[in-house]
């Protein structure tokens, strides 16, 4: 406790009381650790958010005029959804999608306020909450896997695919990316004892994310992985941080590629991921496979300004859109389909303007917006748009964009407007 009341690098929140900045903190904490649990409704994250919301407010949280066109989105999206669900509010399901959505809008508003102050600090706590609550997500799927827990394989597997503390192995493995990549960054960059915790973490949620047997988690893994290197290479300060980078990540991929052909040499997890690395899945191809339902369901957007309201696309097609994108036009008519894309896409560009922005986060701004571009990609292909980890990276970028204006124009006092001017 005595870090979460003195940790520095970031401009302080409204409130310097040592115990309110360390409850707040906690609280970030616990929102991170408590998000890598939702096989329960409500889930706890929903319980600590609402509870963060409350005490945050309370304790001095300021809304400013930048998130205004964050709210005036978020609430577009949402009433699109609320009036293309009129006509089928009685179906089963349907309030509770709209709840949920409405929630995760006030979800992503909470972050971003929350993460514009108390910068360094609050993402720091955020980062330890999420690589906790991932080890715990992941240790439960593998031993749910490999039957270790007497039992617990009906509840942490889903059709032989460990799905841990989710209720489906996709949404583990899209889950773990994000704290994968946390825990990679401190792996390569962090002193020994440090960073040899990170590989442990590491490899445990690493060997989740192979036994979920998500094609798409498999990839994020690599490619954000890869970004995230990258970046961190092209932003380091020093060449010698440089090398580390490059040698820590060379030893990576042999320990990864050691790991993966010893699990492999097991006949179960052979035969799975030969049937799950294949790309002709039979619900991926013909006419009403994922990617002709995209087609046929564009079409069919086209001409329904309303939408035909949420959990419906099933209903017309064998399967869900599989696409957040189309998603939004079927759950929301026009009004959340040009909302919603114009949200996600408009944060990622921003974001690109501030990966090279000398601030202390920094090294955590790279990791959350590579993490959060691989969501963006993945979306195309899966319906992201109740996932908790998207709309809390979502929120967090928001915040984080703010944060680093705010470090500028301390840092440059000409950038700042006289207070006479206002």
């Amino acid at each position: 406790m005595a870090y979460a009341a003195t940790a520095g690098g970031s401009l302080p929140s409204m409130t310097a009381a040592p115990g309110v900045l360390a409850l707040q903190r906690a609280l970030v904490w616990l929102a991170g650790a408590s998000i890598a649990i939702v096989f329960i409704e409500p889930s706890p994250y929903e319980i600590v958010t609402l509870l963060a919301t409350v005490i945050f407010f309370a304790t001095g949280l300021r809304m400013r005029l930048v998130f205004i066109p964050l709210l005036l989105l978020l609430f577009l999206i949402n009433i699109g959804y609320t009036i293309s669900s009129v006509a089928v509010f009685d179906r089963p399901n349907v309030p509770n999608w709209i709840m949920t959505s409405w929630y995760m809008a006030i979800t992503v508003v909470l972050f971003a306020m929350v993460i514009s102050e108390d910068t360094t600090a609050r993402l720091d706590m955020l980062r330890r909450g999420l690589v906790v609550g991932a080890v715990i997500a992941s240790l439960a799927g593998i031993a749910g896997y490999f039957n270790l827990v007497p039992g617990g394989r009906d509840l942490l597997t889903l059709y032989d695919r460990a799905r841990g503390t989710f209720k489906d192995p996709n949404v583990l493995g899209a889950f773990l990316i994000l704290p994968a990549v946390l825990a990679l960054q401190s792996v390569v960059t962090d002193r020994f004892g440090k960073s040899l915790r990170s590989a442990i973490a590491f490899g445990i949620i690493s060997l989740a994310i192979l036994l979920s047997f998500s094609r798409a988690a498999w990839g994020q893994l690599i490619i954000v992985s890869g970004l995230m290197l990258v970046l961190m290479v092209l932003t380091s300060r020093s060449q010698a941080q440089r090398s580390r980078i490059i040698m820590t990540a060379l030893v990576a991929v042999v320990v990864a590629g050691a790991l993966v052909a010893v699990l492999l040499s097991l006949s179960s997890v052979a035969d799975l991921f030969k049937q799950r690395a294949s790309f002709d899945q039979s619900y991926d191809t013909g006419r009403f496979g994922r990617f002709g339902r995209h087609v046929l369901g564009a079409e069919m957007a086209l001409g329904l300004p309303l939408g035909i309201g949420p959990l419906q696309f099933n209903r017309f097609f064998p399967e869900d859109t599989h696409n957040s994108y189309l998603n939004a036009f079927m759950s929301g008519g026009w009004l959340a389909g040009v909302c919603y894309p114009a949200l996600v896409f408009v944060t990622v560009l921003t974001g690109f303007r501030y990966i090279f922005v000398r601030v202390p986060w920094q090294p955590a701004y790279i990791v959350i917006f590579t993490a959060f571009v691989g969501t963006v990609g993945e979306s195309f292909i899966i319906d992201t748009d109740h996932w908790r980890h998207f709309w809390l990276m979502l929120g967090t970028m928001w915040g984080m964009f703010v944060a680093a204006e705010r470090w500028k124009a301390r840092a440059n006092p000409a950038l700042t407007v006289p207070a006479t001017a206002s």
